[in-house]
């Protein structure tokens, strides 16, 4: 009788806990559109040489990437983020609130934001305050924040063209926009003394003022969906386009790169940082799903191997800048003793 209530107890609680264990039979990374090529191609990679599952892979954003992934443990949502800027102290705790704890931060490379436009249009040569004063909200004159008025990049800086401002970009959700904001929008601003001692005294009332994008036509929110903005610039005359540098790459037969501050956007000229709208890439990995989700850990260690991420690595020929190669080992070695990430400070 003691047996038979020891194996009732005991199937009792396999019953009370099949989703401790219980799982997809596949991988899910969700996030940013300038990582989704490189997640796609490391998930095919990784199903060729292990002949399990391909994993599934989501462009939603790098927000709406981090949003899902934060929701919580288990089958239902992603084992990994794609993002193309780092986690925000805002989002860490969300995750932490719902129960995502022990994550795994992973730089994969670099990339830079590109303004492309037709092969066929002149070239511009930007400077970042150029940037700022066409495509804020609120542009500086005479010191003071006005509704932005330029028409024309001519009307901004002289020696740029003529063309009307029109620039197809990403939207709020997307790592893209954060980090073209960050380093196009308010590197621009920070050019200007009003706008800097705005920023030293102020951060949150600089934001304010300088990162809304304008909302009378010259900009618009072109959804998650690059290769939709590069024919957007094929067919629009005079149009611009913000984007990842691979897709640039991508379709250089169509398109071209305007240059910043002088440099014009190639491999070296982000990876050394010299090209000022530079950013790094990353993936985020539950460490609590790796052994709980099948092939999680191996599809982890495909991502940060040589064939992939390294120097001549297959994501190179995507549009991938790989890391230096002490920063390459060091994400090698985050990834196979499943590092934890620190909190992030901001």
């Amino acid at each position: 009788m003691k047996a038979f209530l020891g194996a009732a107890a005991a199937l009792g609680l396999l019953a009370l806990a099949p989703s401790a264990h219980a799982a997809r039979d596949y991988v899910w990374a969700a996030g940013s559109s300038t990582v989704f090529p490189f997640s796609t191609r490391v998930a095919e990679n990784f199903a060729k040489k292990t002949g399990k599952k391909s994993p599934k892979v989501e462009s939603l954003g790098t927000g709406g990437g981090i949003k899902m992934f934060c929701g919580g443990m288990g089958e239902g949502f992603p084992d990994i983020a794609n993002a193309s800027r780092p986690m925000k102290k805002s989002e860490y705790e969300a995750c932490k609130a719902k129960g995502v704890k022990d994550i795994i931060e992973i730089k994969i490379g670099f990339d830079g934001i590109v303004i492309a436009m037709d092969k066929k249009s002149p070239d511009y040569n930007f400077k970042l305050e150029h940037l700022y004063l066409g495509l804020a909200q609120n542009a500086l004159r005479g010191g003071q924040f006005v509704n932005n008025p330029y028409k024309t990049w001519k009307d901004v800086g002289a020696g740029l063209p003529a063309n009307r401002i029109l620039v197809y970009g990403p939207p709020p959700t997307s790592g893209t926009r954060d980090a073209w904001v960050e380093l196009a929008i308010e590197g621009g601003a920070k050019k200007f003394p009003t706008a800097k001692k705005l920023h030293d005294s102020d951060e949150k009332g600089f934001k304010a003022k300088v990162d809304p994008m304008r909302k009378d036509g010259a900009w618009i929110d072109a959804g998650e969906n690059d290769n939709a903005i590069v024919g957007t610039l094929t067919k629009t005359p005079g149009a611009l386009g913000v984007f990842g540098f691979s897709f640039l790459e991508e379709n250089a037969n169509v398109i071209k790169g305007a240059a910043v501050n002088g440099v014009k956007p190639t491999p070296q000229t982000i990876a050394n940082g010299t090209y000022p709208v530079s950013r790094s890439l990353f993936i985020y990995v539950k460490k609590g799903q790796v052994g709980v989700t099948p092939g999680l850990k191996e599809f982890l260690s495909e991502f940060v191997s040589d064939a992939a991420t390294g120097r001549g690595g297959y994501l190179q020929g995507r549009g991938l800048i790989p890391l230096p190669p002490a920063q390459h080992e060091a994400a090698k070695a985050a990834a196979g003793k499943l590092t934890l990430m620190a909190p992030p400070k901001a």
